[in-house]
Parts: C-alpha cells; sequence; structure tokens
C-alpha cells in the first residue's frame, strides 16, 4: 500500500497505484503556481493501472468552518481545471523524473475521474454544521466538469463509493 497524508486524513492505495500530492510537487510551487494569482491544484493525482487518472481534492470540515468565499464547487472545478492545465508543461518541463514521469503517465490516461473527498460532521450542530448536502454537490460538480468527468464523484467516511482506495485511521 503508498499512504498518502492530505491534511491529517490518510489515504491508502495499492502498491500499483501512481500517487502523488500534485500541490507538493516543486515544478507546481515553484514554477507553475507563480505564473499568476489564483492558480491551485488538486490535493491528489493518481493514476490508476488501468490508466484512469484521478484528481482528487480533499475538504475536511469536521473541526472546522469553512471561511472561504469562493464556492465549493467552483474551487474544486478550478483546481481540477488548473492542475489539467499545469500537466503538460509538467511532462515536458518538470525537473523531478517522477514528477515528469507521472505527468506524462497520465497525459496518457484513458479515463479522468474528478472525486470531491468531503468530511463533514456526523450530526448537525450549531458549532459544527453538516452544511453540505453530498448529492447536491455531485449534481452541480457534474454540470461544471462534465466534458472532463461525466460522473463526478463526491465522497466521505463510510461512502466511499469504490473508487480504488481507502481511508486509514481515523
Amino acid at each position: 500500500m503508498t499512504v498518502v497524508d492530505v491534511d491529517g486524513l490518510s489515504f491508502e492505495f495499492p502498491e500499483d497505484w501512481r500517487v502523488a500530492k500534485f500541490d507538493a510537487w516543486g515544478f507546481y510551487r515553484d514554477r507553475w503556481c507563480r505564473m499568476g494569482d489564483g492558480i491551485k491544484a488538486t490535493d491528489l493525482l493518481a493514476l490508476d493501472p488501468s490508466r484512469v487518472a484521478w484528481f482528487v481534492e480533499v475538504k475536511d470540515y469536521r473541526t472546522q468552518r469553512r471561511t472561504k468565499s469562493i464556492d465549493l464547487v467552483d474551487e474544486v472545478a478550478a483546481k481540477v481545471f488548473d492542475t489539467l492545465a499545469a500537466l503538460l508543461p509538467a511532462a515536458i518541463g518538470a525537473t523531478d523524473h517522477q514528477e515528469r514521469g507521472l505527468a506524462k503517465a497520465v497525459l496518457g490516461a484513458t479515463r479522468l475521474r474528478v472525486v470531491l473527498h468531503l468530511e463533514q460532521p456526523k450530526s448537525h450542530s450549531k458549532l459544527f454544521p453538516r452544511r453540505f448536502d453530498p448529492a447536491h454537490l455531485k449534481q452541480r460538480l457534474r454540470q461544471r466538469v462534465r466534458a472532463i468527468d461525466a460522473h463526478p464523484a463526491v465522497i466521505e467516511r463510510g461512502r466511499m463509493g469504490g473508487v480504488g482506495w481507502i481511508l486509514a485511521g481515523k
């Protein structure tokens, strides 16, 4: 298993998957995001053995409220678009061989998948409300990224939807 930590959540991927924290890539941090204000990236970029590329954005609102003014679906869609835009330059110009290799492999993917992993409190409270309806988010995300993935996923612990990886720990 390959374990990747994103904001305190540990994701376990099978060994035959290629996985990276895209927003931690040197190419992204040192070159791509410096091209302009507002350039963002998805948290995880993964490629499964059947050459399906996964763009995964992770949000954990179990202990903190959302404070950003941008709509959540708009934020996720923008991160997916920016990540896609970075892949070709990374495949050509990344100085890290692993980053370049994964970017090239993703460019050869047979399918693209978009996933929003959204953790919310189990029960609604005034301090930490369950603010988002996953079904509504999924429908809105589908409208925004339809040309990339006609069936994006909005998942959480306990409802992983057969994505191929698991969430470890608490």
